[in-house]
């Protein structure tokens, strides 16, 4: 039973209620945690203000007890001097600080209207910012004390707390360090791939804390598991071929370049069912937060079409011009592409032994990858229409025979798509401004 608030179980022997108290300690623990996360916004931060106050006086009363000249001016520098640079470094200190903090609010704002409102705890919870903010401010407490304590009117040897001074200059070394790496984190965490990570390791930290792995996942000794979630960014081909050599086997890659993989989800496996070395395999395949350019043609194609959907489907501002021009640059890669070699993905040691299998992208699968969703959203724009139709055509003609399927299929999908005497379907490379139908014909 509950009674005021408090948890009350019957005794033993039946004779009444006693408080349990274990249960009302255990009862706390998360109230005080959720608090504690709550507001560590200014918690943080406080704490390393505190520490600031504290490290002076501490360092201050160490001065006093070891002398004023344990450090020589030709290090620190003059009493004059000092003073300078401690009052300048203050104030630039509480400057960067306020700064920092409305760059930081401005940000949040920015992340609440365009991705979600529920983001902004997670964002302002992120220890690593409060940290930097933290030691902004304590660093300026830091300085504002010790340079109070510099008397350049005092007797030589008491006019410098010089081991105080050198933990100052240490601090403001320290704080620009830090402000370098919170305009790096803060630049990565507003980035759609930040945010989303920010949220899920925070999910998947608490889906540890809160639950026991029941049903292990059983893991084949010749296959390897990715030791955390990521996209692929890099896989050094040539390691693996070099270490299947070493091993006489031969690896097949589970994955592709660009993939996502949860955390010990399979990454490669031999198919001579021996062991791979675990950790060359990890070390040759790269995880990253976001797909990269390097080596993955198609997250360009990918990006293009997406900025082309954008300027189609984002009503009630379309803007057909910007989608036209990210067609000029698909349509551009997709005739460099369909004239070159596309790698099989089979990878052989110098004595021409198959060591390595990767998944790689065919010619359709590019070729899908730009058109695919653009044609199906082209009937509500004239000049895509139009645009996608002179790219077409053109790449029709100048692909090889054996890859002009896949752009014909895409053809004719747009000319049945496309089926509105409104929209004319003619070839227009400025989507509306170089076709048959508005130019001379001389």
């Amino acid at each position: 039973m509950r009674v005021g608030g408090i948890e009350r179980h019957p005794r033993q022997d039946g004779s009444g209620c006693r408080p349990a108290v274990a249960t009302a300690v255990i009862s706390r623990r998360p109230t005080l945690e959720h608090r504690w996360r709550a507001n560590s916004l200014w918690l943080v931060p406080m704490a390393c203000i505190a520490a600031g106050a504290v490290a002076a006086a501490v360092l201050l009363v160490v001065d006093g007890a070891v002398g004023y000249d344990l450090l020589p001016t030709s290090v620190l520098g003059t009493p004059t001097a000092v003073q300078t640079v401690l009052s300048t470094a203050a104030s630039a200190m509480l400057t960067l600080t306020t700064i920092v903090l409305t760059v930081m609010t401005l940000g949040v704002q920015l992340a609440m209207q365009q991705f979600s409102p529920r983001i902004v705890r997670a964002l302002l919870a992120d220890r690593r910012s409060q940290l930097a903010h933290g030691l902004f401010a304590a660093t300026f407490l830091f300085c504002m004390v010790t340079v109070a304590k510099v008397d350049d009117q005092a007797d030589p040897g008491h006019q410098v707390p010089t081991v105080t001074v050198a933990a100052a200059y240490l601090l403001l070394l320290a704080s620009l360090v830090a402000l370098v790496r919170y305009v790096h984190v803060a630049g990565q965490s507003l980035r759609v791939a930040g945010l989303i990570d920010l949220v899920g390791d925070n999910l998947r930290a608490e889906i540890d804390r809160l639950f026991a792995v029941e049903h292990p996942v059983l893991q084949d000794s010749a296959t390897v598991v990715s030791g955390d979630a990521g996209v692929v960014v890099v896989v050094d081909s040539a390691a693996l071929v070099d270490a299947a050599r070493r091993g006489d086997d031969c690896f097949e890659m589970l994955v592709r370049m660009g993939d996502f993989v949860p955390r010990d989800a399979p990454l490669l496996r031999s198919r001579k069912g021996t062991a791979p070395d675990r950790r060359l395999v990890r070390r040759a395949v790269l995880l990253d937060n976001e797909r990269s350019h390097i080596g993955d043609a198609s997250y360009g194609l990918r990006k293009l079409v997406d900025i082309a959907e954008r300027g189609i489907a984002s009503s009630p501002y379309d803007d057909p011009v910007t989608a036209v021009q990210a067609i000029d640059r698909l349509h551009d890669a997709l005739r460099q592409l369909c004239v070159r070699r596309l790698p099989d993905g089979l990878h052989h040691d110098a004595d021409g032994v198959l060591r390595l299998v990767t998944r790689e992208v065919a010619w359709h699968g590019y070729v899908a990858i730009a058109f695919d969703e653009l044609v199906e959203l082209s009937k509500s724009s004239p000049l895509v229409a139009r645009r996608l139709l002179a790219a077409l055509d053109d790449l029709v003609a100048v692909a090889p025979a054996e890859r002009r399927a896949p752009l014909e299929r895409q053809r004719a999908r747009l000319l049945d798509r496309v089926d509105d005497e409104a929209i004319r379907l003619v070839p227009d490379v400025q989507g509306l401004g170089a076709g048959t139908d508005v130019t001379v014909d001389r």
